[in-house]
């Protein structure tokens, strides 16, 4: 650990948060003085205060072990540049447009690479007055089904959960070309323009 990284970072985190040493060092149970001593590079929090402390500055554990709180350096400024990230456990799903670091259920989520739409993976599109009505062949069955369809274009993205058991029918709306994705339970994430 480099005890000078570290309290940089700690520092700027406890600013950014508007918070003063002591109320920090209240919140850790610490003196304030331990916080200063940490800020000035004369020591590194104790390893069983680094969760409390992640928590309490909101900075994630392995960006403050490594003293480094720099934004991305990719522009998050579209979403043709999003990615999707599922739980495996859980099935949540989160989105970035951006370089991310994303957890769930305590695990690190990898971005998922989207593959190109075939056979039972691709979806109908067909045409509904001022909508596209969406429908797949794919089995929807508990342990295999698809579990979002998103429809994303330069400026905006339309994320829609389906769920097992039910018909795969979707309507979105018709605004211009995009990327249509959907997730697969089993064989990941799919795409196709529209």
């Amino acid at each position: 650990m480099d005890c000078e990284k570290i309290g940089a970072l700690i520092r700027a985190a406890r600013r950014e948060r508007g918070m003063t040493q002591r109320e920090l060092g209240e919140a850790l149970h610490i003196s304030d003085r331990t916080v200063s001593k940490w800020e000035c590079a004369q020591g590194c929090p104790d390893v069983s205060l680094l969760p409390a402390l992640s928590a309490r500055l909101g900075v994630d554990l392995e960006r403050m072990l490594s003293g480094d709180l720099e934004p991305s350096r990719e522009k998050g400024d579209s979403m043709k540049r999003i990615r999707f990230f599922v739980c495996p456990h859980c099935g949540n799903v989160v989105t970035a447009t951006g370089e991310a670091s994303v957890s769930c259920c305590g695990r690190r989520l990898e971005a998922l690479t989207p593959q190109r739409a075939e056979g039972v993976h691709r979806l109908r599109a067909e045409a509904v007055e001022d909508e596209w009505f969406l429908t797949a062949e794919h089995p929807m069955e508990k342990g295999h089904f698809l579990s979002f369809v998103a429809f994303v274009t330069g400026e905006r993205c339309l994320l829609i959960r389906t769920y097992p058991e039910w018909e795969m029918q979707v309507r979105i709306p018709r605004r211009g070309h995009g990327k249509l994705l959907h997730y697969c339970t089993e064989h990941g994430l799919f795409y196709q323009l529209l």
